[in-house]
């Protein structure tokens, strides 16, 4: 009986050489194509996200004072990894790293690797027990500043609605690191600040002040976010204006100013000072405060009245503002469309002069009230059915063959002072104006966008019972069992 012929194998030894071969070659084309990818991202980057809603998109103020950093920044993010916030921390000033490569960023494990951590406390001078889930600057050893990671969110207490007994959970509302951590940078690649004055005396406005109706501590902060530091300045005896004053606030005077201090005022300004000047309706109640009068020496007129504008209120004594010129001070809220919430304007104009004389100031009015708008003294109209001017930008350069001790004036005359008191900045886009108008008046143009805490959405997938038993099938059996399936079918196949 004859043998059966033996079947042939089916790979040769030659054949299984050049699969193998194949293979290990795609591999390392597909290997040098990621390092090529990866070195090239260095410089030229497409940073791309599956949705919006994990992308951390810095602001344009953001951006610019990243690219303004010239300095190389170290940040140290020395925190616990199982912190909710750590890994919204580190994507974010990761974003960071990615506009400006100065900046470098290295993460610290306080609890798994005890002796790098020993050293950062060595080092910034940690000897606090409470000394943990900080984020840590330094520039060049040129300024250090430490964040503690504990007021990087804002929180409020919500009652739990699946625990049997009245218990309360802590959920986070928003997350104001881009904030914080903006500022920083600014403070520690600038290691000398700049100075606001804030003029007493005369009933103004507070800026240390946390009263509700009348305090400024809210725009205190958002000074400070800036890198502006505030000083309080009285001109009693014979005080002048200090030599390290970058910006003098005059937050709504009520009585009037003496001309001994409208002196000192008009002579800063002489000198290429930069002024902030809020007016109070309710300074009307003791005829003008002084400053109107030093104000058209300048080319401003602020009138004696109140503005209404009933098709642009809420209430009847507030105005809402989106009628803006084209000025570098207004133009972000034109481009996002925002709008200002005043309180009782008073208008804010340009002076109409007979001759204009050619080292005159420039004068624009900057925001504007509705058409239809009527000014009032007391309860008596004065005018109405028109736009009123309720804002204006002064700039006026050094007179030819005369050096000035500090550049070029700058001055910003606002009709309200209520709209940036504490319970009044966060309406409309009240908080972000005041910062474009300190920049402005600062000539830091790179600055002139808004920046604000970024709102943490939540989302909930409400199932039944029979929905979530059947969705568990599917994710720990259907899935599962769907890629068995199709293994099985292929070595049936293979195998017949």
């Amino acid at each position: 009986m004859s043998a059966e012929p033996q079947s042939k194998p089916s790979f040769t030894p030659r054949r299984k050489w050049t699969i193998m071969f194949h293979v290990c070659f795609l591999t390392l084309i597909v290997l040098s194509v990621v390092v090529m990818a990866n070195y090239l991202s260095r410089d030229y980057f497409l940073h791309l996200h599956c949705s919006t809603q994990t992308q951390i998109q810095l602001s344009p103020m953001t951006v610019k004072v990243l690219q303004s950093i010239t300095n190389r920044v170290r940040v140290t993010i020395y925190y616990d990894k199982n912190e909710p916030l750590y890994s919204t921390v580190a994507e974010l000033l990761n974003e960071y790293k990615l506009v400006n490569p100065r900046i470098s960023v290295q993460t610290i494990d306080y609890l798994r690797d005890p002796g790098t951590a020993q050293q950062v406390k060595t080092d910034y001078r940690l000897g606090s027990a409470n000394d943990k889930n900080l984020v840590i600057f330094n520039c060049e050893g040129r300024g250090t500043k430490v964040v503690d990671g504990a007021g990087l969110a804002k929180y409020v207490l919500e009652e739990d609605s699946n625990a049997k007994d009245r218990q309360f959970i802590r959920k986070q509302t928003t997350f104001e690191g881009e904030k914080i951590f903006t500022a920083v940078l600014l403070a520690v690649t600038n290691p000398k600040p700049l100075k606001a004055y804030f003029l007493t005396g005369h009933e103004e406005h507070q800026a240390d002040s946390g009263d509700e109706a009348t305090g400024y501590l809210k725009f205190n902060s958002a000074l400070k976010q800036n890198y502006i530091q505030v000083e309080p300045l009285s001109f009693v005896g014979t005080n002048a204006v200090p030599a390290d004053c970058h910006l003098l606030v005059i937050a709504g005077p009520r009585t009037p100013l003496e001309e001994l201090e409208l002196e000192k005022i008009e002579q800063y300004l002489n000198q290429g000072g930069r002024l902030l000047v809020l007016f109070n309706c309710l300074s009307l109640n003791q005829g003008e405060t002084g400053l109107e009068q030093l104000l058209r020496k300048w080319g401003v007129d602020v009138g004696r009245n109140v503005i209404k504008d009933p098709d642009n209120s809420f209430f009847g004594t507030d105005v809402v503002v989106s009628d803006f010129s084209k000025h570098q001070l207004v133009n972000p809220l034109l481009q996002s469309r925002s709008r200002l919430h005043l309180i009782l304007p008073r208008s804010v104009g340009q002076l109409k002069p007979r001759t204009k004389a050619a080292d005159a100031s420039r004068v624009e009015e900057i925001a504007f009230s509705g058409p239809k708008a009527q000014a009032f003294f007391g309860n008596n109209p004065v005018g109405g059915g028109q736009r009123f001017p309720l804002m204006a930008a002064v700039e006026k350069g050094a007179i030819k063959g005369v050096i000035t001790e500090r550049g070029t004036t700058r001055i910003v005359v606002v009709g309200d002072s209520i709209f940036l008191a504490n319970h009044q900045i966060d309406s409309a886009a009240n908080r972000d104006f005041a910062g474009y108008a300190v920049n402005w008046l600062l000539d830091r143009t790179q600055l002139l966008q808004g920046l604000g805490p970024r709102p943490v959405l939540e989302y909930k997938i409400i199932m039944t019972r029979t929905q979530l038993r059947q969705t568990e099938w599917i994710l720990l059996g259907g899935m599962p069992g769907a890629v068995l399936l199709l293994g099985g079918l292929v070595w049936l196949r293979r195998r017949s």
